[in-house]
């Protein structure tokens, strides 16, 4: 027969990981819904990204930001953000070629999805290619004060 301190330790032995992945599992975070039809031109994007996409994916994917993890080309809204922290609702753009010109409807987009919770981090695509360090440096001060914020 297991002791009763057995059971109520048994649980927390099982989950506790420390550090900010316990902080995480204590945050909710808020369900954005979406439009459906983008699910399929999010994929596309995701089959077609380029190259300054696919360089910081290197570093976001597989929980290597802090242990948390992020989506690429999610469907927010009636928007589709590069990257996503579901958990942090964070969301990171690359502003390249196909943002020049754009910058209003970037600054509508931004104002839209922060209504709904979500903060957003923007970098130039050639600071991502050339100064990929110092952005990875930015995404973990980002992650680590929304953490702290949501904790």
């Amino acid at each position: 027969m297991k002791s009763p301190l057995h059971r109520t330790c048994a649980p927390w032995r099982r989950g506790f990981r420390g550090g900010l992945r316990t902080i995480k599992r204590k945050m909710k975070s808020k369900i954005i819904p979406y439009n459906p039809k983008l699910k399929e031109r999010a994929r596309e994007l995701r089959k077609n990204s380029t190259f300054s996409e696919i360089m910081l994916w290197q570093h976001l994917k597989k929980k290597q930001i802090l242990g948390f993890d992020f989506d690429r080309q999610k469907p927010l809204d009636n928007f589709i953000v590069d990257f996503y922290c579901k958990e942090l609702m964070l969301a990171i753009e690359i502003d390249g070629e196909s943002h020049c010109g754009k910058e209003e409807y970037d600054n509508y987009r931004d104002r839209k999805l922060n209504e709904l919770g979500v903060e957003i981090l923007r970098f130039d695509e050639m600071l991502v290619i050339h100064k990929m360090d110092k952005v990875v440096k930015d995404i973990e001060d980002k992650v680590k004060q929304l953490a702290e914020f949501k904790e």
